[in-house]
């Protein structure tokens, strides 16, 4: 948690790394998730110097949301994303693949 945030941001920050962890998160991704949604939360309510524009005019909250885009936004999985699922499971050629290449790949693979 930044220095200066407040005692209900250090106790959302607890609580959202507590759940994070208890459905099986390894320790470093849970404190992520909550410095994240406490970060985007402190965003939304004029409580941070700076903000991206989605932390200001996101129509949900981060916790009304509750990781409804992770993964699976506009474009769906980054190229990134479909290329560690490639390489998880051999799939030849996988490193001059585009991204469309990489997901028709993975679909013919399952």
């Amino acid at each position: 948690m930044p220095a200066g945030s407040s005692p209900k941001r250090e106790r959302q920050y607890e609580h959202i790394r507590k759940s994070a962890q208890e459905r099986g998160e390894s320790a470093e991704r849970a404190k992520e998730i909550a410095a994240r949604t406490v970060n985007k939360e402190r965003a939304r309510s004029g409580e941070s110097k700076t903000s991206s524009r989605t932390s200001t005019r996101d129509p949900k909250s981060a916790s009304q949301r509750g990781g409804e885009r992770s993964h699976s936004g506009a474009q769906g999985p980054t190229r990134d994303q479909l290329y560690e699922e490639a390489k998880k499971r051999n799939i030849e050629g996988r490193s001059s693949m585009s991204k469309q290449e990489l997901r028709n790949a993975l679909d013919r693979g399952r």
